[in-house]
């Protein structure tokens, strides 16, 4: 902490700085001026804590000091100490902040509570000052996010604009007058490989600085407002209420902007005009329209608007006439077939001179539809958790370095994708079969115990009817049978010995019941227990 003393007596200045126990105070700067206004100099330079004054000084008072300080330097704790007892003095002393007005000769216990409460003083306002400039830290860190969050709210419920007209007249300049607008938005989807990869770990950093270049240009004049849509992930709406034909020149100023500050432009989709605020909503819409129907393959950063006439006709290109041909090389488990498959469906994909974000949304449809299809068909009604994993894959535009689609990185994408799902196929099909043979394998075993589907299901925690459609495509036999011939044949060595009893040897293999036990044998040998005992008998 700084303190500074201001007399033109040197003896006076000597015997404070003698008399204040600077260390105890946290004092470790002390500065001295011999009048007013080689003090108004040192405070400015020093900005002390602490500051004592005597009121009679050449040039500028210690009354002119206290005017100054009460204007220019608040912050600023002042112990008056003057030769002076007199009321005018201690009532301009109390006007203009003083903490204290101590009369010469210096009384030491005096001063040292003078200045503990001048310093406990500063101390609470300093408290406050620092909470209050952190509340305003804070109120600026989360005044662009109220507003984002309202403007996004206004364009799915534009009624909302009358509780918050005011407000958005003072900040944007949006008023009552305005009648109409234009929506533009900016998309992400498509940016180039750098401006990417410079934000990849902080994305609002992106947006804020996309925002800021944007409304730089249009405060000029209060043309419109750019802002982070909170409604849609990856976009940023510029909300244009200017001059109505002014939008093409304010949008071209933009995308130079950016390029000037992040060496890439982006996208953007221009609704037509529309009504304020009412028309909200359909100008957003357009605007989406307008950049859905533009071309991905596209190398240049364009301004789309709706209505512009659609893409050249050209021929229809569905996906499912290639998903049977894809869906067997898959199975196959060939990489060269799989390769190939896709293949096809690139080689068809590169004839097209247009392909917009409407049309890859439905390849990505129909290619997701089949998809289920053969997981339910490969996996059964409940697949594991990969069927979760390839469902949750997003969406994304497969881009190149400029940001355009690109199909040789769209081909290898989707070309890896179906080899991470023909490798999850087969070893899904060695487990299904292994854990067949630990069934079989438990049903030699146990043949003789009274074992059920639904004891063999519980078991090995699989469901009765997978177990039936598993053993049968394995077996090619039911299980139910294929339990009943181990026991049969596990009875024909029992019979074998004489001094057994039909009944005992239907209870070994299994049976509780004998005649039961006789009709299962008869069926399966065409002889009863005790016909086959008699042919075989040594």
């Amino acid at each position: 902490m700084k303190a500074i003393i201001v007399d033109d007596e040197k003896h006076v200045r000597e015997a404070v700085k003698l008399l204040v126990d600077w260390k105890h105070f946290g004092i470790d700067a002390i500065f001295e001026a011999q009048d007013g206004e080689e003090a108004i100099e040192m405070i400015r330079e020093h900005q002390p804590q602490l500051i004592f004054t005597d009121m009679m000084m050449p040039v500028k008072s210690g009354l002119e000091l206290l005017e100054w300080l009460a204007a220019h330097y608040t912050c600023g704790k002042t112990i008056v100490i003057s030769g002076h007892d007199d009321f005018q003095l201690v009532r301009h002393t109390v006007k203009h902040g003083g903490v204290d007005y101590i009369l010469k000769p210096i009384d030491a216990e005096q001063l040292h509570a003078a200045v503990s409460k001048a310093l406990e003083s500063w101390t609470r306002e300093e408290d406050e000052r620092h909470r209050q400039r952190q509340s305003n830290i804070e109120m600026n860190q989360i005044r662009p996010v109220y507003w984002e969050k309202l403007l996004s709210n206004l364009v799915a419920e534009p009624s909302t604009y009358e509780a918050t007209a005011a407000a958005l007249s003072q900040e944007f300049g949006l008023d009552r007058s305005v009648k109409e607008c234009r929506v533009a938005i900016m998309t992400l989807d498509t940016m180039n490989a750098a401006l990417k990869k410079k934000f990849d770990a902080n994305s609002d950093l992106l947006f804020f600085s996309i925002t800021n270049i944007c409304n730089e240009i249009l405060r000029d004049g209060q043309r419109g407002v750019a802002y982070r849509y909170w409604n849609s992930e990856g976009e940023i709406i510029l909300l244009l209420f200017g001059s109505s034909d002014s939008w093409r020149t304010i949008l071209s100023s933009i995308q130079q902007g950016m390029m000037t500050a992040l060496r890439s432009s982006l996208d953007i989709g221009v609704s037509r005009v529309q009504p304020f605020p009412s028309g909200l909503s359909p100008a957003y819409k357009d605007a989406r329209t307008a950049l859905r129907r533009r071309n991905l393959l596209s190398k240049e950063k364009q301004v789309y608007l709706m209505p512009d006439p659609l893409p050249t006709s050209q021929p229809v290109l569905s996906f499912s006439n290639y998903s049977e041909q894809i869906r067997l090389a898959v199975q196959s488990g060939s990489v060269e077939q799989i390769s190939r498959a896709a293949e096809d469906w690139f080689t068809a994909v590169s004839t097209l001179d247009v392909i917009t974000l409407e049309q890859l949304e439905l390849w990505w449809s129909e290619y997701n539809v089949m998809r289920s299809r053969w997981l339910v068909e490969w996996f059964g009604e409940k697949p594991p958790a990969l069927k979760t994993w390839l469902n949750s894959t997003p969406f994304t535009i497969p881009s190149d370095e400029a940001g355009s689609l690109s199909v040789p990185l769209w081909r290898e994408q989707l070309t890896e994708s179906l080899i991470e799902l023909s490798k999850h196929l087969l070893e899904h099909q060695h487990q299904d079969q292994n854990v067949i043979y630990e069934i079989a394998k438990y049903i030699q075993n146990h043949y003789h115990q009274d074992i059920t589907l639904q004891e063999i299901a519980n078991h090995f925690y699989l469901s009765r009817e997978y177990i039936s459609r598993k053993f049968k495509q394995e077996f090619k036999v039911n299980l139910s049978d294929y339990l009943s011939d181990i026991r049969v044949e596990k009875a024909k060595l029992l019979l074998l010995n004489p001094h057994l009893r039909i009944a005992q040897v239907a209870e070994m293999v299994g049976y509780d019941d004998e005649k039961y036990f006789s009709k299962v044998f008869k069926k399966t040998v065409g002889l009863s227990p005790n016909e086959y005992r008699k042919v075989n008998q040594p």
